[in-house]
């Protein structure tokens, strides 16, 4: 199964149970304020499922507002953006003057960087949902393009906010059928799903102005290439035709990103390529299969990149990560973490 950590405030003295929620949920999240009507016997439980850089929490509570201050902002901020899909019960976020529902149908996003307060739960019922944490860097977008991402509707119905949700859900619901090893698989195929609905969303966005609307095509841009790094013939040409674009203005795309396209893909295929050298669950697959998976078909061109950007050839990374991996996972390691 995959590695998950437990929180039951039933589990408490009754006295303890909401100081104790409130400081989990903002190590999980962001520090928070947080008032309830229930707080001199608060009922609330939640798991976190570890999914490498990425988290997703199932958890289940008695009504509360969560509060993200200025004041919280300015003390500590992890950068990142905070997703909850609602099971049972709506969600309401106020951003100033500015109020919106979330029930089943959509997503509540909260950017970490920005004030709201989020009321969850109503007098009679608990609130159940799944939260997802992912960090701001992890996604494809620009850092002042995340200005817009609250303001945008992110449904559950459809498209990639439905399989976004379907996982969500069937994670909540069920983990046993992923090993621990599964987990920042997981994390990459949620990160893939949140850059393609975000690129879908704001693309969608008739009202935005111009630059969100070129924002919204690189964030489209990038789903693609995720989607298809294992293609060697995925190259600016072909990626222009497909997004019915010249090669020179993708060029002028990304002259406002951090790097060119062809480098950011290259960057991209050798992060992919070292994560999976370094997976002890492919460690009997070939260097030069791995190599393939992600858009290096000849072995020689692959070590030859693989080393200029780590200092390494492909197999002697190998060598040594799966080697710190089972000095970890010994007994008498696991005896002196205990």
């Amino acid at each position: 199964m995959l590695t998950e950590r437990l929180f039951r405030t039933a589990d408490l003295p009754p006295a303890d149970r909401f100081d104790c929620w409130r400081e989990l949920v903002s190590g999980t999240h962001a520090p928070l304020d947080l008032c309830s009507d229930h707080r001199a016997d608060f009922l609330a439980s939640q798991r976190v499922l570890d999914l490498g850089a990425v988290s997703v929490w199932p958890t289940t509570f008695q009504p509360v507002c969560f509060r993200r201050t200025p004041k919280l902002i300015r003390q500590s901020d992890p950068e990142g953006l905070h997703l909850s899909l609602s099971l049972h019960g709506a969600l309401r976020a106020v951003r100033g003057n500015e109020e919106t529902v979330h029930g089943p149908d959509s997503l509540c996003v909260v950017d970490t960087s920005r004030p709201v307060d989020v009321h969850a739960g109503d007098n009679s019922r608990p609130h159940t949902g799944v939260g997802l944490e992912v960090p701001k860097a992890l996604l494809p977008l620009p850092r002042h393009a995340f200005d817009r991402v609250t303001a945008v509707r992110l449904s559950t119905r459809e498209g990639f906010g439905a399989l976004l949700a379907q996982l969500l859900s069937q994670l909540a619901g069920d983990t046993s059928p992923y090993e621990a090893a599964d987990g920042p698989r997981l994390g990459t195929v949620v990160v893939d799903l949140l850059s393609a609905l975000l690129a879908h969303a704001l693309d969608a966005g008739s009202s935005l102005p111009p630059e969100t609307h070129r924002q919204s095509l690189v964030l489209r841009i990038r789903a693609f290439v995720q989607q298809h790094l294992h293609d060697p013939q995925l190259t600016p040409g072909a990626i222009a035709a497909a997004h019915r674009i010249s090669r020179s203005y993708l060029y002028r795309l990304f002259e406002h990103e951090e790097e060119p396209i062809a480098v950011w893909i290259r960057r991209q295929r050798l992060d992919h390529a070292r994560r999976d050298l370094g997976d002890p669950a492919l460690c009997t697959t070939p260097i030069h299969a791995i190599a393939a998976r992600w858009g290096f078909p000849r072995a020689a061109d692959s070590t030859r990149v693989f080393r200029a950007a780590y200092g390494m050839p492909p197999s002697d990374y190998r060598n040594h990560a799966l080697t710190s991996v089972r000095v970890d996972a010994s007994p008498s390691r696991s005896r002196t973490h205990r």
